[in-house]
């Protein structure tokens, strides 16, 4: 028996606001402690929802980040990233930010300025990515994925298609790099299209049904919006299209360390997150205004 079998599925709880421009349901650490989801330390979901046009756009101001990375992930909506290392960018549909705060850093991020003053329909991932300790110093850095620039792998027969943001599928690698093992895919299936995936038994794996709903195993019925915790009790899964789905699939070796977190920095002892808050308050993390 080499299945992967599912732990736990959970649905979107009351969602809260992030700034004024994020409106998200916390599934990580929300509904599993950082430890037993490592290396994928937090996720909040923004879930389809309605902006009006606004002229001043939503969003977040300049906050610091040391430790681990941020991964946004776009499905409607566009936002607009900069950052105190100089990186930064627009995403839209498809696309996806990864900032790697690592020693430190300053960003913001809004709905972009054109996209805000029509407003519409706005989903999005928002994913931290702990950092192995002998990474939390390295230099910050940005990686601006565009959808046309991330490779796709047809599947089940042309009724669907992996998006491969990270890891490999197939042999075809992903379009990030990172700093531990991980995959990344946004899977899109047709209704009644079926794949079996496979990741080593130890990875942490879970997924989000981002559009319509899916069967796991044969078993397991999942609306959309809903979030799934896999087993570390085998290595394949199979998902089946109860309508036409988007699936945003999450496995990563567990980095294993100690993790010490408070706010926006993600250590691995309470002495360097003291000393995370001293450099970010002696300026340490550059300007961004």
């Amino acid at each position: 028996m080499n299945t992967k079998t599912v732990e736990k599925i959970v649905r979107p709880g009351t969602p809260h606001f992030v700034g004024d421009g994020f409106r998200v349901h916390n599934f990580i650490p929300g509904t599993s402690s950082m430890e037993r989801m490592d290396p994928f330390i937090m996720m909040d979901y923004n879930s389809p929802y309605v902006f009006p046009p606004s002229e001043i756009p939503k969003g977040v101001d300049v906050h610091p980040h040391k430790g681990f990375e941020t991964v946004t992930i776009a499905y409607k909506g566009k936002v607009e990233h900069a950052d105190s290392s100089g990186g930064g960018g627009v995403i839209g549909e498809g696309d996806v930010q990864w900032m790697t705060a690592g020693n430190g850093v300053l960003h913001k991020e809004f709905h972009e300025t054109e996209w805000s003053k029509t407003g519409g329909e706005f989903q999005m991932v928002q994913l931290w990515v702990n950092l192995p300790a002998k990474y939390k110093s390295t230099p910050a850095k940005y990686q601006a994925l565009k959808n046309a620039d991330i490779p796709k792998v047809s599947i089940a027969n042309g009724k669907g298609e992996i998006c491969v943001i990270a890891g490999d599928f197939q042999g075809q690698k992903g379009a990030a790099s990172t700093f531990s093992p991980i995959n990344m895919y946004n899977v899109t299936l047709q209704k009644d299209a079926e794949i079996e995936l496979s990741f080593p038994k130890n990875y942490t794996t879970n997924l989000i049904t981002i559009k319509g709903s899916i069967k796991i195993n044969d078993e397991n019925d999942v609306p959309t919006d809903h979030f799934v915790l896999f087993r570390n009790d085998g290595e394949n899964f199979t998902l089946k299209a109860l309508t036409d789905t988007k699936i945003l699939v999450l496995s990563g070796e567990p980095i294993g360390e100690p993790i010490a977190a408070h706010g926006p920095f993600v250590m691995n002892t309470r002495e360097e997150l003291i000393q995370a808050f001293k450099d970010f308050q002696d300026g340490k993390f550059g300007q961004l205004e």
